[in-house]
């Protein structure tokens, strides 16, 4: 019976994302190890059945994430200095720690350091079989994507241009488009983005910039949803501007095609409070300005926000979150069972 009972407590933590085959094979078992290293079947079975539950309780939730890894980049430009070593570790310490399995990044500057960056996360047990690199005109900075789970369709969208001024302009990073399999009954449309920063252009304003950036993103989602407004679609990223603005209202859409934003949160005690609104939410500091804002968001269609898991859902609070980047990583927990 205490076996049964270790084996229940087990499985609540589990499900609570607090264990760890490494230490539960332990717990299950007790003193089943004899001295010589004969294992009691009891035992045995009872490990079997937990390990098949933890297996079960991974397949039916995953993870997306976005970040902003801030000028991952190897060669410098105008004033800006490639990233240093000690601020890639960092990077890589907040990934590991934000643990998403699926993770889309924004101004990483080549492929050979997303591939650096994979190798580097491998090596510290967290490993992303699959990935996706976009090259916008933007010859700097790209977009990019880690997965645990694999991409089944790419569709980069690296030609969308708008007409501004009299100018024609590109989508300066353009759009990683992707179709992902989690599982033989759940697949999901991601959208990823970075669009128009606040820095001053020479071009054009960069607030128009901006929100015809969006308008183009949007229209791309009002076509997915178009003909299935139920389908499963996640839009995130860096994208520049407040809730309250026109770009980001042009992204949430209206009627049956609009968005969800799941708005995470720090997962602090001290940082929550019943008005959710009042929550710690801020994704981005400007120092220059010396301001604290949320501009990194991820959107939800109708469909998939169905199955949203709003709890395990936050922004990651470090206290080094700094020293790897001037923006902090948003995960949302997501039901792998269309609802």
């Amino acid at each position: 019976m205490t076996q049964i009972a270790n084996l229940t407590k087990i499985r609540q933590a589990l499900s609570k994302n607090q264990a760890t085959p490494s230490w539960t094979a332990r717990l299950a078992c007790g003193c089943c190890w004899g001295r010589v290293g004969i294992v009691n079947m009891r035992c045995l079975w009872l490990l079997l059945l937990l390990l098949l539950g933890w297996r079960e309780l991974r397949a039916q939730t995953f993870t997306v994430g976005t970040y902003n890894v801030e000028m991952y980049i190897e060669r410098g430009f105008g004033n800006v200095l490639p990233k240093t070593a000690a601020a890639k570790a960092r990077v890589q310490e907040s990934i590991v720690a934000l643990q998403a399995d699926i993770l889309a990044l924004q101004e990483i500057g080549t492929t050979n350091l997303l591939i650096e960056l994979q190798n580097a996360l491998g090596n510290r047990g967290l490993n992303y079989p699959y990935w996706e690199f976009v090259y916008g005109s933007d010859t700097n900075l790209h977009l990019a994507l880690l997965s645990r789970f694999p991409i089944v369709e790419r569709r980069p969208r690296v030609s969308d241009a708008f007409l501004l001024s009299g100018r024609r302009f590109f989508v300066s990073r353009g759009f990683l488009e992707v179709d992902v399999q989690v599982n033989s009954g759940y697949r999901f449309t991601l959208l990823a983005a970075h669009l128009k920063s606040k820095r001053r252009s020479f071009l054009a304003d960069e607030e128009e910039i901006r929100e015809q950036e969006a308008i183009l993103l949007g229209e791309r989602v009002k076509r997915l949803l178009a003909g299935d407004p139920q389908r499963n679609v996640v839009v995130l990223g860096d994208f520049n501007d407040y809730k309250s603005t026109q770009s980001v209202k042009t992204l949430l859409g209206k009627g049956n095609t609009s968005l969800v934003d799941t708005r995470p949160s720090e997962r602090r005690a001290n940082s929550r409070t019943n008005d959710e609104l009042r929550n710690v939410a801020w994704t981005h500091f400007f120092v220059r300005d010396d301001v604290y804002s949320r501009i990194d968001y991820i959107f939800l269609s109708r469909g998939m926000a169905r199955e949203w898991v709003r709890d395990e859902s936050y922004v990651l609070a470090r206290p080094d979150w700094f020293e790897a980047s001037d923006h902090r990583p948003v995960v949302v927990q997501i039901q792998s069972v269309d609802r």
